[in-house]
């Protein structure tokens, strides 16, 4: 068993190896991933900020920040759903089939990938948000929690890319999942409190998975008591995942 674990370790690091190269050689990956957040951040900060009530005596950037960090994640990681794609049309898939390496070596090389690339990203988009006036009360533990759950939403929506990577007739197909996770932030209450919304809408926005995370995350890096939300944010993440992981594992085998 334990000759099989480092196997698999062994196969896997190499896979992500190979993949973190492409990403090397193709900055432009990551440079796209954070050039529309960033716009937007600049947008409803300096464009739409002041008009927009939230209630709170931050900075709007503080307010903003965690919404425009998952639109980075959802943007990021259709690149893992267009590689996964590009690897089974050229049959790179089944060639590393055909040889002694674990098979699910392979599929984790793509899906670690697409957390080290997003917390490339997510480092980048904060830095130019401390340049914008982003402040932060919060100590060590609290953003070691941001940072989990940043990496577990990353880990859920990489699953569901790979499901669409797997099985896309075409790249279009593959990579369009994408869109309607970037536009979820924009109906919960990552720009404007849910309160100020008409009531079919507020619905849908409270009790949708981006709201309670955004929720969560604001409490942690403003150092304030989080409540229920992190609970909610933590079942939503990891039932995604655990749905997308089988789903994505079953395509993978066929």
């Amino acid at each position: 068993m334990e000759t099989v674990k480092n196997h698999f370790f062994s196969d896997m690091s190499v896979m992500l190896g190979r993949s973190m190269r492409h990403i090397f050689r193709s900055m432009d990956t990551i440079i796209t991933v954070c050039i529309t957040p960033i716009a937007m951040m600049l947008l409803f900060v300096y464009v739409l900020g002041g008009a927009i009530q939230t209630g709170s005596t931050d900075n709007y950037v503080n307010y903003l920040l965690p919404g425009i960090l998952l639109i980075a994640i959802a943007s990021g990681i259709s690149y893992t759903a267009y590689r996964l794609f590009m690897d089974k049309q050229r049959g790179i898939i089944e060639r590393f089939h055909s040889m002694p390496i674990a098979r699910s070596a392979v599929l984790w090389g793509h899906v670690l990938t697409s957390v080290v690339s997003n917390v490339i990203s997510l480092v980048v988009i904060i830095l130019v948000a401390l340049a914008m006036g982003f402040r932060s009360s919060a100590g060590v533990l609290p953003w070691l929690a941001v940072a989990g759950i940043l990496v577990l939403f990353t880990l859920a929506l990489t699953w569901v890319a790979a499901i669409a990577g797997l099985t896309g007739k075409t790249i279009e197909g593959a990579s369009a999942f994408s869109y309607p996770l970037i536009f979820l932030p924009f109906i919960s209450s990552a720009f404007v409190p849910t309160d100020s919304m008409p009531k079919v809408v507020r619905a849908f926005a409270d009790n949708q998975p981006v709201t309670s995370i955004v929720e969560t995350i604001r409490a942690l890096l403003s150092d304030q008591p989080v409540g229920n939300d992190i609970w909610i944010a933590l079942a939503w993440c990891v039932g995604i995942m655990i749905v997308a992981y089988m789903f994505a594992m079953r395509a993978y085998r066929r």
